[in-house]
């Protein structure tokens, strides 16, 4: 693939929208791929996504089609679609992405059904040798869409790799850090989504910043002891992936998952706190929760979300049940 082969952006969604203007930004000829093809159309030429992004103009580097032969000969593939629809996307552009270059997975979350991590469902669905990537870190869509500064992890198990797809995405204001280690980014972007929610729930509920930073210090100290039992680093987890995300999306509404936590605690039901929006937290509460305790690994935060977002538990017996959990030293 020649220098001026496009980078692939699929999903057209806020984030997608967003990493398309980051990577135009970047100097790169951009395909951002819809799967509708009126919706498609219509940003091609209106050079907006006012659903998802509004007042923001698309880069003039971007062409956008739902088209998926237009994905074949890039340079690379962003993959920007919910967790839970990563397997089936891969499988159905499965051709054009044989000549598609590496594909950075940017979706934060574990698969039901499989309990698999991202890296691992795009390995299964991807042609037989693709490289893989992941992307993840502290960034709102609205952020990085505009151009302001932001600075993410991309990580793949071959660190030549890492280091170059860095430097090919990096841009004036999107900066991106690199690892060779895979499992801890992913661990850290998915983790953080659940722990956003018990972070909402907290705020929802009126128990105050005091309670909130003690939950998030629990909170990332359980996250670090779910990571060092399936592979990933603990530096990695106090980098950008990790504690940089868990920041940014346990204080903010424009986090998804803050604000579905933040409805819950307020009274609303799974269902009305999700409003039909999508948190990914919601999904991976439960994988989450039963990988960790599969290993015999304590997550007493992650199960409480599990709990309430199953309907199985009310916020009020979960907040009872963890402060009435035994004391004990602070590094255990």
């Amino acid at each position: 693939m020649s220098a001026q082969s496009p980078i692939n952006v699929v999903g057209g969604g806020a984030w997608g929208t967003a990493l398309a203007n980051a990577a135009a930004g970047a100097g790169h000829p951009v395909t951002l791929w819809l799967r509708d093809k009126e919706a498609a159309a219509a940003l091609q030429a209106d050079r907006e996504n006012p659903r998802y992004l509004p007042g923001v103009p698309l880069h003039p580097g971007i062409a956008a089609t739902a088209d998926p032969q237009q994905l074949a000969g890039a340079r690379a593939t962003l993959l920007v679609v919910p967790a839970q629809t990563v397997r089936g996307v891969l499988a159905n552009l499965h051709g054009p992405l044989a000549t598609a270059g590496p594909v950075i997975v940017c979706a934060k979350g574990i698969e039901r059904g499989s309990d698999s991590f991202m890296s691992a469902v795009a390995a299964e669905a991807l042609p037989p040798g693709t490289p893989v990537a992941v992307l993840s870190g502290p960034s709102f869509a609205a952020d990085v869409a505009r151009g302001l500064p932001t600075a993410v992890t991309l990580a793949a198990a071959d660190p030549g790799l890492a280091a170059s797809l860095s430097g090919l995405l990096s841009g004036p204001s999107f900066r991106l850090y690199h690892t060779d280690d895979v499992r801890g980014v992913e661990i850290g972007g998915a983790g953080k989504n659940v722990l956003a929610i018990a972070c909402g729930i907290v705020a929802g509920r009126g128990l105050g910043e005091s309670a909130r930073a003690a939950l998030i210090a629990r909170a990332f100290a359980e996250l670090m002891r779910f990571a060092r039992t399936f592979g990933g680093r603990p530096e990695t987890l106090m980098g950008l992936s990790g504690l940089g995300d868990l920041v940014l999306t346990a204080s903010s509404p424009q986090s998804r998952n803050f604000a579905f936590g933040q409805r819950l605690g307020a009274g609303a039901s799974p269902a009305e706190a999700a409003g039909g929006k999508l948190a990914e937290g919601a999904f991976t509460a439960t994988a989450l929760a039963g990988l960790a305790a599969a290993k015999g690994v304590e997550m007493p935060v992650a199960e409480a979300v599990a709990a309430i977002v199953a309907g199985k538990a009310s916020v009020d017996d979960v907040i009872a049940g963890l402060l009435a959990r035994p004391l004990r030293g602070e590094s255990d």
